[in-house]
């Protein structure tokens, strides 16, 4: 199974961006996938993850009502819409993925992109 993240960038607070993160080489549809993230000199924290089938959706309490995931299973395609961007959301956002069980721990997934920098200025 082979990720691709894109989308990332420079953004002013307050402004909104959307993460792509393309699959290939593998079952889409059979994939509980996730978002993370890690700034400068802090540890990969868990932002999203959505279930196989779109179903269910977990969120980190620090983006909850601002960021929201969603797949596409026609293009094999997992998206983040992230809106009201803040300074602190600045990091390196890796997609991830894993066969079935939807999980918010980084050591369950099997699969990583190789990140896209979403920097937010102030």
């Amino acid at each position: 199974v082979q990720l691709v993240e894109s989308g990332g960038g420079l953004v002013q607070a307050g402004g909104s961006l959307r993460l792509s993160c393309a699959v290939s080489g593998g079952p889409f549809s059979n994939l509980a996938m996730g978002w993370f993230r890690q700034a400068p000199g802090k540890e990969r924290e868990f932002v999203a993850t959505i279930s196989w089938n779109g179903g269910t959706t977990i969120y980190a309490d620090s983006v909850e009502a601002r960021f929201t995931i969603s797949r596409d299973h026609h293009n094999n395609i997992m998206y983040l819409q992230m809106d009201n961007l803040k300074p602190e959301d600045t990091a390196v956002y890796y997609c991830a993925a894993r066969y079935f069980r939807i999980s918010q721990a980084d050591v369950d997934y099997a699969y990583w992109g190789q990140g896209t920098q979403v920097t937010v200025s102030s």
